[in-house]
């Protein structure tokens, strides 16, 4: 699947006292990677909304392999890896730009739902647009014909 890749600076108030990032803001930085992967395949989360489709969050993982700090540049990478009837599974890779030292890998599982939380089907046309990113990826850019 196409990877987004983004950029964030850790800010003082991403930090703890001992000025290291704390654990709950790598999730808000899987979050922004995710929407902005969605968008990039054309896929808008508030369109979404709009249709009355939603995407809780079901499971979240985090594994910490090395402590981000203070004004460090963060790379933050997105992918989908697992698409399912009525979910997906967004798995994320956040390294120290210049080094590429891996920060922390994790994923979320998003189950598509209705305003008023059924579960239902990925609509055809957002399963289509997640499928046709996966083989363009596969196939060096290119449609599969």
């Amino acid at each position: 699947m196409r990877t987004f890749r983004t950029k964030v600076r850790v800010l003082y108030a991403d930090t703890d006292m001992m000025g290291i990032v704390y654990h709950a803001n790598y999730l808000r930085w899987f979050e922004s990677a995710r929407t902005e992967l969605l968008r990039s395949i054309g896929i808008i989360y508030a369109n979404l909304e709009m249709r009355g489709y939603y995407l809780p969050v079901t499971e979240s993982y985090c594994h910490y392999h090395s402590p981000a700090l203070y004004d460090e540049v963060l790379a933050v990478e997105a992918y989908i890896s697992r698409v399912r009837r009525a979910s997906m599974r967004i798995n994320y890779r956040i390294t120290r730009e210049q080094s590429d030292t891996i920060i922390t890998e994790g994923f979320t599982v998003h189950a598509f739902t209705e305003r008023n939380g059924t579960i239902v089907r990925i609509p055809d046309d957002i399963l289509e647009i997640i499928l046709q990113n996966n083989e363009e990826e596969r196939h060096g850019g290119q449609k599969k014909r």
